[in-house]
């Protein structure tokens, strides 16, 4: 009985012996294989893997995903023309995938992911810093914002590269101005865009009486040559007609004097209020004097 137990109490022993011997690195972790305290190895490859049993060895887990560091509220800068502006980034990080980038990254930070994100919230803000205080607001806004990107991602770079850090990308998300420069901003860009505004309605009312005295120069020139063709149409309507009365009255002038005179009657006589005192000799009324008294014979029946 004593045997048994004693053999059961030997083999929990060497199962604990064994499973202290043999540790698994998953796909996300690099491990480290410290020695007495001392850094051995660091592995990167994920797999089952051996070790001396504590106190000779023991493993220490890092992360190696791709992590991110974003401002919790947008920092302000100022620009090279003296003026406040409000900026959000974020960072995207790994811990380095070279030789001595994880034992670096863990002796620097004692593998506490907290310090390396202190750490490099600080390189960020120095980096943005330097890049901004040297460019002007439209410029950060807009004009080189990729040139402002690309000059903090280098710098962030190279910093990190002593920490045993990684630099995946560098953004700025957002770039505006204070608070208290938003109002003249506006006003400026009110200002801007009313002056576009009247030059625009300046060049169309320019346009606009161009264009009307056009058409005016355009309605007299089309009026005055309709004018021209309506006279010479009707002088020539007027001349034809004198032409045919002429034709016609000529084969009897005393018919067309008689003609003319009823003519002459209807337009003197066309008002009855009118009174008028004149001579009944007179030529006017000789064609109110029967045939024999004025003279006159009577148009020959055919």
């Amino acid at each position: 009985m004593n045997r048994i137990a004693s053999t059961v109490v030997l083999a929990f022993i060497a199962l604990m012996l064994l499973s202290s011997t043999v540790f698994v690195v998953d796909q996300r972790k690099y491990a480290i294989v410290f020695a007495l305290g001392q850094i051995k190895e660091v592995i990167r490859e994920p797999g089952l893997h051996f070790k001396l049993p504590p106190p000779f060895q023991n493993v220490v887990f890092l992360d190696n995903r791709i992590m991110t560091i974003e401002s919790p509220d947008a920092e302000r800068f100022i620009t090279a023309e003296k003026m406040n502006i409000l900026v959000d980034s974020f960072v995207k990080w790994r811990i380095g995938r070279g030789e001595a980038q994880p034992k670096l990254y863990y002796v620097t930070f004692g593998g506490e992911e907290s310090r390396a994100r202190d750490r490099m919230s600080q390189i960020i803000k120095a980096a943005l810093n330097e890049e901004i205080t040297k460019r002007t607001v439209a410029e950060v806004i807009s004009g080189q914002r990729g040139k402002v990107m690309e000059g903090i991602r280098a710098k962030v770079v190279q910093e990190a590269a002593q920490i045993g850090v990684e630099i995946i990308d560098v953004r700025l998300k957002r770039v505006e101005y204070v608070e208290q420069i938003n109002n003249s901003v506006y006003e400026r860009m009110k200002a801007e865009r009313m002056r576009v505004a009247n030059e625009l309605r300046s060049t169309g009312a320019a346009e606009s009486e161009k264009i009307r005295a056009d058409a005016d120069r355009q309605r007299s020139v089309i009026l005055a040559e309709a004018y021209r063709e309506a006279e010479e149409t009707k002088g020539e309507g007027d001349a034809k007609a004198s032409a045919i009365y002429a034709d016609a009255f000529g084969k009897n002038p005393e018919f067309y004097k008689f003609y003319r005179s009823l003519e002459a009657y209807r337009t003197t006589f066309k008002n009855h209020g009118d009174v008028m005192v004149m001579d009944s000799s007179s030529d006017f009324f000789k064609y109110f004097k029967g045939s024999g008294a004025g003279g006159a014979a009577a148009p020959a029946k055919k």
